[in-house]
């Protein structure tokens, strides 16, 4: 009847969505591993007594053995064990098949999200490498082997090996065999051909050693290292600049005057062309022509050195985070219907999808002030119900405003897809860095030279730390120990360890330090300073070698245009890493931006780069010195509009998403990246890989420098004082309190400093000796009094 309304039915239709929920489902997962896992150990038992037992096992009919319980057999795993393996290694692969365990072990741990080696590309290498060592086992144990019934390659590669035998014959069918093992090989197993790349290299550098060598000796001999030397001598030749590699002879070879007229060259018997030209002292002298060397290589020191592989990498691209166009739909319908609302009309609108952000670009109808939608990014984030809008308007460049709208399904931009991109593998910059990926999904590659300091700054969880990991992994993928050093500062002590393992590679450090990661505040000081040192002593060489920076110098040196003898050496680029500089600034403030400022003003030119990072962006964390010398500046999410203007000057940190969503500034320009991502297992897998080939002797060694903690607190003279002394002697007597954080708070310096102050004014009888926790007495009533006591102090230091 019409007035009746249709039963619903109580049964609700099992969609693709509820299989994938259960193939999901935890518990489901945990019994699939356990399951593979169980059964691995099960199938790999029954192989290794079927080794044993297999004279026994393969006389039975399996038909009979399962029907019949009379019948027993050998293998320690039953009959079915005894079935399985009398399968795989009697009528298929042989010994070959004991890869089937590792494999079921393997999707086992796969299941519990366990991933020792990339899945898809072990069971592709795996059983191709499971038919090729078949065949092999079973050529090479000939087909009158008995062992294992059909020999060690099973029936399958006894079949295929004689038929090979039968149409190639014997050498033949080898031949072949040989050269399909080595393709697998090159072609599954990557270590293969980085040992024939490294095999190549070394063959290589011992042939130009020992040319090296022939041409030194050869050299040595035409410059007259033996009595030829003294003969020229006693003719009254003229020296020639001990820095040009030209060599002078006589004429006739011998040390005599010769004949030859001036202007003529000769042809000796060993093809050598001489010039004669006429010396200062009207002799007539020939000069040898420069010999022609080879370019100094600096890779040559770790000439067997491997990049890291791609392959140290993971991928953690999620196929399902791609916007799906109705999602594109309601979002444009949306922000035109609020912008309707407001009685302002659009003309047009275009979408670009990135990883995490969707650009919205819209054409406004002409008349429409661009403040006026500026003034609606609450509206239209309350629209869209959406944290992270943020409206550009308008976009530089283009004649449209601009409005972010976050995805509801982020993408990761996986470090590896970041390297393996043709953009950084085809780079000419001279230290990049792949950084992430743009709202229009292009990679975002960042010259460090060109910039040439980061300011690092977010709240904490927003990915900070995985920005620092992927600016120093992509300088690792990029550069040869020999071109690249780093420095780094982590008084957290946690966050920069796992770089510990490449200190003999790329690790710099000042000789009495015992761990090249820095996390001590006082080292921190001492290494700074000791930069400095180094800073000046780059600018002196390339004031020597007439150049502007260090890409010139080292161009210069490796032509061999400056000599070794005269100081000069190749320059590798020094980065200093800085993780959390909120807290050096408070433990030993002015100690430490003093040098880090001037290495920031003037070190670009001779190859010294900072990046700091900082999860405080406050004023007095990031002051205007540090800012004035930092222009690139990398801004994730941060919780409030003033620390988004200290760190980019401007508004916007404070509305991105997290999660690696942030801004670049590179001047005036802000550009919104999703930053790469690296995790921890990742960057093991790569500091394991450099770690453990032969490195440096050492780490890369800093100049010494002593500074003031070397000094003896027990045995002070009063007659040197540290130039605080006075102030901090009006600062005890002020506050009538004789405290060492006092004076490391008010006068920002580190406690070891303020420590050996206190020790000074105590010898001077300002504050009284030592009690505990207690703070020190202070001995002098009043700053007048002080004054006074001041005065008396400087008449006897004069009288001194």
């Amino acid at each position: 009847m019409a007035g009746k309304k249709k039963k619903k039915s109580g049964k609700k239709k099992q969609g693709p969505g509820k299989i994938i929920n259960f193939v999901r489902d935890e518990r489901v997962r945990l019994v699939t591993a356990l399951f593979f896992i169980l059964f691995a150990l099960y199938l790999l038992m029954a192989l290794i007594s079927y080794l044993f037992t297999w004279q026994v096992d393969q006389s039975f009919e399996f038909q009979k053995v399962f029907s019949s319980q009379e019948i027993m057999v050998e293998n320690w795993a039953g009959k079915t064990g005894a079935f399985l393996a009398y399968t795989l290694i009697y009528q298929w692969f042989g010994l070959a098949s004991f890869i089937f365990p590792g494999l079921l072990f393997l999707i086992g741990l796969f299941s519990l999200e366990i991933k020792l080696l990339p899945i898809w590309r072990t069971l592709r290498i795996s059983l191709a490498g499971l038919i090729l060592l078949s065949v092999s086992m079973s050529y090479l144990s000939g087909e009158n082997s008995v062992f294992l019934g059909n020999g060690p390659g099973g029936a399958h590669g006894l079949f295929i090996s004689s038929w090979l035998k039968s149409f190639l014959g014997m050498t033949g069918a080898g031949l072949l065999i040989l050269f399909t093992d080595f393709a697998y090989l090159l072609f599954s197993y990557k270590p293969a051909i980085e040992w024939f790349r490294r095999k190549k290299t070394e063959i290589i550098a011992e042939e130009q050693d020992l040319i090296q060598d022939e041409t030194n000796s050869w050299t040595d001999t035409l410059s007259g290292k033996d009595d030829t030397k003294d003969k020229a001598s006693e003719t009254g030749s003229k020296d020639l600049d001990p820095d040009l590699s030209t060599k002078t002879l006589n004429a006739d070879g011998q040390g005599m005057p010769g004949t030859i007229p001036a202007g003529r060259k000769d042809k000796q018997e060993d093809g050598v062309e001489l010039t004669v030209e006429k010396s200062a002292g009207e002799k007539e002298l020939s000069e040898l022509k420069p010999l022609q060397t080879s370019n100094y290589d600096p890779t040559l020191d770790l000439a067997g050195y491997q990049a890291p592989t791609i392959d140290l990498l993971e991928d953690h691209h999620s196929g399902d985070s791609m916007v799906s166009k109705e999602e594109l739909i309601n979002n444009k319908n949306r922000i035109v219907e609020t912008l309707d609302n407001y009685k302002i009309s659009i003309k047009k609108i275009k979408a670009t999808i990135g990883p995490t952000i969707t650009l919205y670009e819209i054409v406004p109808a002409p008349g429409v002030r661009i403040s006026k939608i500026k003034n609606l990014e609450d509206d239209i984030a309350l629209s869209l119900s959406a944290l992270g809008i943020r409206i550009i308007a308008p976009i530089p460049g283009k004649g449209t405003i601009g409005i972010e709208v976050p995805n509801q399904k982020a993408e990761i931009v996986s470090m590896k897809s970041m390297i393996s991109s043709s953009k950084f593998q085809e780079t000419k910059y001279e230290l990049p860095i792949a950084i992430g990926k743009t709202i229009s999904n292009e990679s975002f590659i960042l010259d460090l030279t060109r910039m040439p300091h980061i300011l690092v700054a977010g709240a904490t969880g927003q990915g900070k730390s995985v920005g620092l990991n992927v600016i120093i992994s992509s300088l690792l993928y990029k550069k040869h120990p020999a071109e690249l050093k780093f420095i780094f500062i982590d008084p957290k002590k946690v966050e920069l360890t796992l770089y510990s393992k490449i200190e003999r590679h790329f690790l710099a450090k000042m000789p009495d330090m015992d761990d090249a990661i820095i996390t001590d505040t006082q080292k921190v000081i001492n290494t700074l300073n000791s930069l400095t040192i180094e800073m000046d002593s780059r600018y002196d060489l390339l004031k020597k070698a007439h150049v502007r920076n260090i890409k010139e110098y080292n161009d210069k040196f490796i032509k061999r245009n400056l000599n070794p003898e005269n100081g000069h050496r190749y320059l590798p680029y020094i980065v200093l890493v800085i993780d959390e500089f909120a807290d050096l600034i408070m433990t030993a403030g002015r100690e430490i931006e003093a040098p880090l400022a001037r290495i920031a003003q003037i070190a670009r030119a001779i190859g010294i780069h900072l990046v700091i990072a900082t999860q405080r962006p406050t004023t007095n964390i990031i002051t205007g010195v540090i800012k004035a010398n930092f222009p690139a500046r990398m801004a994730f999410r941060v919780t409030s509009m003033v620390d988004s203007r200290t760190i980019l000057d401007s508004p916007g940190a404070n509305q991105l998403v997290g999660r690696g969503d942030m801004l670049i500034s590179e001047g005036s320009d802000l550009t919104r990246i999703q930053c790469a991502f690296i995790d921890t297992a990742e960057l093991d897998r790569l500091t394991e890989f450099i770690g453990s080939q032969r490195g440096y002797p050492t780490a890369f060694l800093l100049p010494e420098y002593s500074g003031d903690d070397n000094m003896d607190t027990g045995d002070i003279d009063p007659r040197q004082r540290d130039s605080f002394f006075e102030e901090a002697a009006r600062l005890v007597v002020l506050h009538q309190q004789g405290s060492t954080s006092l004076i490391q708070r008010k006068l920002s310096i580190g406690y070891n400093r303020a420590g050996r102050i206190i020790d000074q004014l105590e010898a001077a009888n300002i504050v009284g000796a030592f009690e505990g926790s207690k703070a020190r007495k202070v001995l002098i009533a009043d700053e007048y009094s002080l004054e006074r006591f001041l005065n008396e102090l400087d008449k006897e230091k004069d009288e001194d």
